[in-house]
């Protein structure tokens, strides 16, 4: 049995509390804010946090469940609750630190029939929640503007903001969970593709997934790859 992020995130230890203190620091110490426009954004930004993670998580455990799994189902996780996904510790990252993660949905392969291209199934269902997402809050997008013809105040502009983030959150967290680097889906996802698990370096890698992808994070090596990505789809829907 094993989940999505193969447990990696399930026991937070204390290096990925050093790191999230490490990016709340740098940003609050080389970056203006304005605390109250801070926690106004936050506060718009809640909605497109939640439904992100639930539905990221959710289709994970929908797909795994389709294809004959029990096990999500044995874990209350076939659910649209964000109780039942949540993880408080990557929910609060996500707000304070810019990256975060849902609680992993447990899986378990042996009951795939066909156990390559279910499991590359079950990983492509998060991401591709949140592509439907987006692209679902771009069509309200557009029916604001066009209903107000563009101008807006008091409350048709926070619905807007609103729907604005929770388009670009999970636009977000769509391009972030694609990177091919363990524990996110898009490592697994290329792991089914090209069968990386027949190769030696791939345990070693695998282990190391967390390291890796803090060092990218840390480095902002991260923000090169997916602003232009976010941009992109940004622009596609919108």
């Amino acid at each position: 049995m094993k989940n999505n992020f193969n447990g990696m995130f399930r026991n937070v230890n204390p290096a990925i509390l050093i790191v999230i203190a490490a990016l709340i620091i740098n940003r609050v110490l080389y970056s203006n804010i304005n605390i109250g426009d801070w926690l106004y954004s936050e506060l718009l930004m809640l909605p497109g946090i939640i439904i992100g993670l639930t539905f990221h998580e959710a289709a994970h455990a929908y797909v795994s469940h389709w294809l004959g799994d029990p096990t999500p189902k044995m874990y209350g996780r076939l659910s649209l609750n964000p109780l039942r996904h949540i993880d408080p510790v990557g929910f609060l990252a996500l707000i304070f630190a810019g990256f975060g993660w849902g609680q992993p949905v447990a899986i378990d392969p042996r009951y795939y029939k066909h156990r390559r291209r279910d499991e590359l199934f079950t990983a492509l269902a998060g991401v591709a929640a949140n592509l439907v997402v987006a692209f679902i809050a771009s069509l309200i997008l557009k029916l604001i503007i066009r209903q107000t013809y563009g101008i807006m105040f008091g409350v048709t502009e926070t619905l807007y903001l609103v729907v604005y983030y929770i388009m670009t959150i999970n636009i977000m967290l769509m391009v972030f969970n694609l990177l091919p680097v363990p524990p996110l889906d898009g490592f697994n996802i290329i792991t089914q593709i090209f069968k990386l698990d027949r190769y030696s370096w791939y345990p070693v890698v695998y282990n190391n997934g967390f390291i890796i992808l803090m060092v990218l994070i840390i480095f902002n090596i991260t923000d090169m790859i997916l602003t232009p990505a976010i941009s992109f789809f940004i622009n596609l829907f919108f």
